[in-house]
């Protein structure tokens, strides 16, 4: 994929991207050899691999403390928790539609229970200045350190509609990454 450096003032991120794609989360460290000890709940063998890799479909962009982030969820159930609150930061992928296949298995299938990285045929790749990985088929590739993170309180929910996306009352915590890199296609480019 030909991706080249976007400055994060030129880089274009439309919220509406998420009811079209998803995007790929992945946290923990590239190219370590050491096994994991990433913790969440379940059981299972997991690939060995000191890093996982889960689609999201919410998000957030913006800027805070002065500092241009993007805003993840992701719930303690997940195989990636345990490697969002190891890591130093975490990068975000976008692919072209030719990879939903692979993105759907990513998303699907939990690390835990085996290779599913290696079943979804990308390539993971090392990033410039965080330890996670991106990939080298991605159209985009955004680097984020992690700066804060806080577990939602469903005391604070104003709308009670929001409590039906939590049935086993697993609620997310939430990373901000400051966003230190971006590549990408020149349709993640402002004209």
């Amino acid at each position: 994929m030909k991706r080249q450096e976007i400055a994060i003032r030129d880089f274009l991120f439309d919220p509406a991207f998420f009811e079209e794609k998803w995007l790929l989360l992945t946290a923990g460290v590239f190219g370590s050899s050491a096994p994991t000890s990433a913790s969440g709940s379940g059981s299972g063998q997991s690939s060995g691999r000191p890093y996982n890799s889960m689609t999201i479909s919410w998000g957030s962009v913006g800027q805070v403390w002065n500092k241009p982030f993007f805003q993840v969820f992701v719930r303690p159930t997940r195989f990636t928790y345990g490697f969002m609150n190891q890591g130093d930061g975490f990068t975000l992928c976008a692919f072209p539609r030719q990879y939903k296949r692979a993105l759907g298995l990513l998303g699907s299938k939990s690390g835990r229970d085996g290779d599913k990285i290696g079943e979804s045929g990308l390539t993971p790749i090392a990033s410039r200045l965080v330890s996670a990985p991106g990939y080298d088929e991605a159209e985009l590739i955004i680097e984020c350190r992690k700066m804060y993170w806080q577990d939602m309180d469903s005391s604070h929910f104003l709308d009670p509609t929001i409590e039906s996306n939590y049935k086993n009352a697993d609620y997310h915590r939430i990373f901000y990454g400051e966003i230190l890199s971006v590549s990408g296609t020149d349709d993640y480019k402002k004209s």
